[in-house]
């Protein structure tokens, strides 16, 4: 079936193929009767336009790249949701590029954008914080910003969280039901937040006149299976913990998992917490003691950043977004 063309749209609208591009794009100097009858006619003939074509003709493609690695599938849909949220009645469209690892492609990623003649681009975590990705771009000239970074605040308009403090507020809590045997789950290394919840946890832990054990601290890649081989290292211990601290919630329900393998109840037996509120912890059950992230609204920010600058308004430099705590039914006081 042959693609409707403007000259379609025009011959029915009874005007030129010029007139009919000067109305889809809103460009001044022409009637209200001639913008009706060209919309009427596109309507008619269900004429779309070729983002690609118009992009040429422009040299602005209207569409905006979101760059994440994050395994967690809850945590990606709410990216998605907010950039989303954001281009509703906007004419930019989302491209979504996931990088496997941004440690390990970090030097192709921005030809990747370069290639998908991106506009502008949200980047969240690790690459939010790759400062040679974050060079490139600047380089490149394409406008971005950044969801959760936690280097180079400066570099480019940034949404921030406390991870250090969000973690320390969950640990604290942990420790306050009483729990002096605890172990933790860190998640990627080559993310800066594992280190930044890794400090709040610590920072706790010293408050509370506790000592750190590190036999007591598994690797994890914050994806459920990483979650699931750790809890079931921790678990197989003679010393066997009271409490586990995750540092997301797919990895913390990785550790349920492990729990209820070897017949452990939660809360009763093992209590064990996440980060992040990601849809997995509500739908879990007992739902999921965790620090709520505010992943999508941060989502939300970012992309409006990106839009101020493709308007050449200025951006916000910087937004503090803040954490909560939410307690739920997966961690309670240790079993006497």
């Amino acid at each position: 079936m042959k693609r409707t063309t403007i000259v379609d749209v025009g011959r029915l609208a009874g005007v030129s193929a010029k007139t009919v591009s000067r109305v889809l794009n809103d460009e001044p100097h022409v009637s209200a009767a001639v913008k009706q009858r060209v919309r009427a006619a596109a309507d008619a003939l269900d004429y779309h336009p070729n983002v690609f074509a118009q992009a040429l003709v422009r040299r602005k493609s209207h569409m905006i790249g979101l760059v994440y690695e994050n395994p967690s599938p809850s945590y990606v849909v709410e990216l998605q949701k907010g950039v989303l949220e954001r281009l509703i009645n906007e004419r930019y469209r989302l491209v979504v590029i996931p990088i496997r690892s941004v440690q390990e492609n970090a030097a192709e990623v921005v030809g990747l954008l370069r290639s998908a003649a991106l506009d502008g681009v949200v980047l969240a975590p690790p690459a939010s914080d790759h400062p040679l990705i974050l060079n490139q771009l600047k380089e490149a000239r394409i406008r971005c910003a950044r969801i959760a970074p936690t280097r180079m605040i400066e570099a480019a308009p940034s949404n921030l969280v406390d991870d250090v403090a969000a973690a320390r507020e969950i640990a604290a809590y942990v420790i306050g039901l009483g729990h002096r045997e605890i172990a933790i789950i860190r998640g990627d290394p080559t993310h800066p937040s594992t280190e930044a919840r890794m400090l709040g946890y610590m920072q706790a832990f010293h408050q509370a006149g506790l000592d750190l054990r590190f036999d007591r601290i598994e690797p994890g890649m914050f994806t459920f299976d990483s979650g699931l081989a750790a809890g079931r290292n921790i678990l197989a211990r003679a010393d066997r913990p009271t409490a586990i601290l995750a540092q997301n919630d797919d990895m913390a329900v990785g550790a349920m998992m492990a729990a209820r393998e070897i017949g452990l109840s939660i809360p009763e037996r093992l209590s064990i917490v996440g980060f992040d509120d990601s849809e997995v912890s509500r739908i879990t059950w007992p739902r999921l003691t965790t620090v709520r992230q505010p992943v999508f609204e941060m989502a939300v920010a970012a992309t409006e950043m990106v839009i101020a600058q493709l308007e050449d308004r200025e951006p916000l430099a910087r937004v503090l977004h803040h954490h909560t705590l939410l307690i739920r039914e997966s961690a309670a006081p240790p079993h006497a």
